[in-house]
């Protein structure tokens, strides 16, 4: 097992987790290894179909909190998940591309990161398979982020809250409904 390095803890009450589910809107605070606040993730009750394009995903990363270092916004696609990673000004720096459907027996599911042109393969965000037990019966995930080692730290910082934000979107598990595959839902 590897070093801790972050702890993320979300603020919210629980009338909202409860009634919300994976909706929900949230502040989380992510914590160095001497519980120092490096990084707020900030995210807005909205919607998630697809059939509400005017609604759609958003979160904003401050990093120191306080300090708003980009943004999050997902981009209205009929089938795929799509979103732009902005910078402070709300400038597209990258794009993030997931499959059509999140779902892969196992095996890991990647969300590209590329370039803003949406062409150039820069990295991705990839769920990783952790064995039939743990995905059947747990609602822990493990999420990968590649990215190459130049890229500024504020970048870093935005594309951990976009790792954050595909889990709430695809990956949360509420009450019976499992997780959520696709944008339709």
């Amino acid at each position: 097992m590897g070093q801790i390095i972050y702890k993320a803890k979300e603020k919210n009450d629980c009338c909202t987790r409860n009634c919300c589910g994976a909706l929900r809107s949230f502040d989380m605070k992510i914590t160095d290894a001497t519980d120092r606040e490096v990084i707020r993730l900030i995210r807005p009750f909205r919607c998630v179909s697809c059939w509400f394009p005017c609604c759609l995903q958003e979160m904003e990363v401050q990093a120191p909190p306080g300090t708003t270092v980009g943004y999050i916004v997902q981009d209205w696609h009929p089938y795929l998940p799509r979103f732009s990673i902005q910078g402070a000004n709300k400038e597209t720096l990258m794009k993030l591309q997931g499959p059509c459907c999140a779902c892969n027996c196992c095996g890991d599911i990647n969300f590209e990161i590329k370039g803003k042109d949406g062409d150039q393969l820069i990295g991705r965000i990839s769920k990783q398979w952790s064995g039939l037990l743990k995905e059947v019966f747990t609602d822990t995930d493990n999420f990968g982020i590649q990215f190459p080692l130049d890229m500024d730290v504020k970048m870093k910082a935005v594309l951990m809250g976009a790792c954050f934000l595909i889990d709430f979107m695809f990956f949360e598990k509420t009450g019976e409904a499992n997780q959520r595959n696709t944008v339709f839902q």
